[in-house]
């Protein structure tokens, strides 16, 4: 496994590293008492830098930690016996990486960097002991899982009963709503990740992932260039379904 430098953080820094890259969502400092917070110094005491294209980890890798997203961005893939490539999610700073290898201890799906990145590395066996002494931190860590239970269900039905544009519209729309939780423009983004990888989630080929770029760009309702994307008609991206579904 390739890895990234680890620096050590104190207690102190927790709580400033939380409020500036909107972790609050696991709410390890966020609702606990001070003394609780320093029980998390032994919790999360060390980020990793990932560069992009390098993975945090890979499929079969044994099971140790989860990790919250700091900074970049990261692709989940599977690759099938046959040699497909699957990616099965895009997490952004605030996510939580992982998690898919509780169940059997291993990992079973890759992670990698689409940009140069940075993670906090929560060691789930330490979380698991804290969260029993400390129940708003167990509540919090089951939200997130429900949360990636409910995206998870959300992709099942993305790509079971939409048509392609209708599956773009949607993707779009979210990572327009997930930038704006963020704090950043919910009209006006970089995509970091590949038409071809956006294909691969959406359960689309290349070749319709770029067509429909281009019909939205020619119906007004986004601005493409190269990876920079403007939304200039969010309620007509929202429409597309009932209009295409009236048609």
């Amino acid at each position: 496994m390739q890895r990234g430098a680890i620096i050590k953080v104190t207690a102190a820094d927790l709580k400033t590293a939380c409020s500036q890259c909107n972790l609050q969502e696991l709410c390890l400092p966020f609702g606990l008492e001070n003394g609780e917070i320093e029980q998390l110094d032994e919790l999360i005491g060390s980020r990793r830098k990932v560069k992009r294209h390098q993975h945090l980890y890979r499929t079969g890798d044994q099971f140790e930690a989860i990790y919250a997203v700091r900074s970049g961005s990261f692709k989940t893939n599977v690759l099938f016996e046959d040699g497909r490539d699957q990616v099965t999610g895009f997490q952004m700073s605030g996510e939580i990486l992982g998690l898919d290898g509780i169940s059997t201890e291993h990992h079973t799906c890759d992670a990698q960097a689409l940009e140069d990145s940075e993670v906090c590395i929560i060691a789930f066996d330490k979380l698991e002991e804290l969260s029993r002494e400390v129940e708003s931190l167990q509540h919090q860590f089951h939200k997130v899982m429900s949360r990636e239970i409910v995206r998870d269900h959300s992709v099942m039905m993305l790509l079971g009963s939409m048509r392609a544009e209708e599956r773009l519209a949607a993707f779009l729309i979210n990572l327009s709503q997930r930038f704006t939780a963020r704090g950043f423009s919910a009209a006006e983004f970089h995509l970091r990740m590949t038409r071809e990888e956006i294909g691969s989630y959406l359960g689309l080929k290349l070749e319709t992932v770029s067509r429909a770029f281009s019909r939205f760009q020619d119906q007004g309702l986004i601005s493409v260039q190269q990876k920079h994307i403007k939304i200039l008609n969010i309620d007509g991206l929202k429409a597309l379904r009932t209009v295409q579904t009236s048609a």
